[in-house]
């Protein structure tokens, strides 16, 4: 253990000279909290490892309020390990559509089918089993092993290290940083309620300990933090904007209505296989009939949008695809953003 750890003071017990004697006045101090203040998340009202791993996989890079509803219409659809190694990729990606970072849907599907292919539809029950799945990584095999199944091994992503890095007054600038914290959360987690106390740091770092403006008068580790506020994060990637134009293709009218989507390619490197509205080169003269933002990991994409009516051209790669067909369609999630914007989806 550092000593940046060691020098932890606390208002309440000055005298405390070892981490070791702080940790079980910090694991009281956060599950009494979280008891009180945690959100009502539907994947903790269970501790069936499938939907638990499922909401850790929409989770990563997504905020809460944007997966609850994609959460409940998956397992609507795939309510099984077993449903869901048996679905088609195409139906997968439909139902993600809006989520974003696809490869996360195709990972998830391909690891389904391993489990219920080498382990009749039984999840490993430790990180390590986890871990050999494809596209599980550390995080995601620590959360689903200690919420499901109690296994006392700690998660970090980046609310925990923001935490744990203010708790110790570290910088991520510092050498060893990653070093620093894996060994803090380790040794800190509860040992007893590895689920609940994983989750309450994660809770913290996403309701109290924010990125900005950190509430902390609210949070119960505020005796023991060195920082007690902000302090010096690495600078963002800078914001890339991109401006480029869609096209709208219509055919026919009422339930016989129809849309030309293109597919992308198989091996592209962002959403390959989805599908989209066709670019559009407009002539000097032609007016958008809107404007849509979309934000695509770090590129602002302002794109305008245009509308035709067609007699069914034939294009390479396209498809005219019926309005009521479009649900069940792996679109990507500016198309599913335009299509909601002139009626077409719900």
């Amino acid at each position: 253990m550092s000593a940046a750890i060691s020098t932890i003071p606390s208002r309440k017990a000055a005298s405390i000279a070892t981490p070791a004697a702080m940790y079980p006045a910090l694991r009281a101090a956060l599950l009494a909290w979280y008891r009180v203040h945690k959100r009502d998340l539907p994947w903790r009202a269970t501790r069936d490892p499938y939907r638990i791993w499922v909401s850790e996989i929409m989770l990563q890079q997504t905020r809460v309020a944007a997966v609850l509803e994609h959460y409940r219409r998956f397992l609507d659809a795939f309510p099984t390990i077993e449903a869901l190694a048996a679905a088609s990729e195409p139906a997968v990606l439909a139902l993600w559509s809006g989520l974003g970072y696809y490869r996360r849907a195709r990972m998830l599907h391909r690891a389904a089918k391993v489990v219920v292919e080498q382990s009749k539809g039984v999840m490993p029950r430790t990180a390590e089993g986890l871990r050999a799945l494809p596209g599980v990584g550390a995080y995601t095999a620590a959360a689903v092993a200690s919420i499901a199944f109690g296994e006392a091994v700690a998660v970090v992503d980046g609310n925990v290290e923001r935490v744990l890095a203010r708790v110790a007054g570290w910088s991520a600038a510092e050498p060893g940083f990653a070093t620093q914290i894996r060994t803090f959360a380790d040794a800190i987690v509860d040992p007893e309620h590895s689920g609940d106390f994983n989750q309450a740091i994660m809770e913290l770092g996403a309701t109290v300990c924010l990125p900005k403006a950190p509430l902390c008068l609210g949070c119960p580790w505020q005796p023991w933090c060195r920082t007690r506020g902000e302090h010096a994060v690495p600078p963002k990637p800078r914001q890339q904007r991109q401006h480029s134009a869609r096209i709208v293709w219509l055919h026919g009218t009422g339930a016989k209505q129809k849309v030309q989507l293109v597919q992308r390619a198989a091996d592209a490197s962002l959403m390959a296989g989805m599908w989209e509205l066709p670019l559009h080169e407009p002539g000097d003269a032609e007016t958008p009939e809107f404007t849509v933002r979309h934000a695509i990991t770090v590129t602002n994409h302002i794109v305008d949008v245009y509308s035709r009516r067609s007699a069914l051209p034939q294009h390479d790669g396209s498809a005219w695809v019926p309005v009521n067909e479009l649900p069940q369609r792996a679109l990507t999630g500016l198309t599913r953003k335009i299509l909601r914007r002139i009626g077409l989806l719900d």
